[in-house]
């Protein structure tokens, strides 16, 4: 993955910079849309508006460095996650049936605890009945 092609050495970082003040410019600006033109659209076309400019940020923001290998993570990601063995049905219930009961033998020591700490403590100061 560290090899770089012609096109990424060539990319300058005053080049990504201003390609990615441009994405965050044109992103902003149709947030800005969305809520200025309110009352002359309706919302499907200011929704639309908006997923432009989110698609424009995206084509931007992928030109630069930053978002190629951000690009690069997804697409790794993805096939890291095909690569998980996901539990059978059989296997989620058994194990929230033990989370269940180890809360619940839990909830009962502590229960209990209380219980007697606090017959300790009204016999050492003399509260109990």
């Amino acid at each position: 993955m560290d090899i770089q092609t012609a096109e990424q050495k060539a990319a300058s970082p005053q080049r990504d910079t201003a390609l990615l003040v441009v994405a965050a410019a044109a992103l902003i600006g149709s947030m800005f849309a969305f809520y200025f033109f309110e009352s002359q659209f309706n919302a499907l076309v200011r929704v639309l508006m908006l997923m432009a400019g989110a698609a424009v940020t995206l084509a931007l923001a992928y030109q630069t460095r930053l978002g190629k290998t951000l690009w690069a993570y997804v697409v790794g990601s993805r096939v890291e996650i095909r690569k998980v063995v996901w539990p059978t049905r059989q296997e989620s219930i058994q194990a929230t049936l033990m989370v269940l009961v180890v809360v619940v033998v839990t909830a009962l020591f502590f229960w209990g605890l209380d219980t007697a700490l606090l017959w300790a403590v009204e016999m050492l100061t003399g509260r109990g009945s």
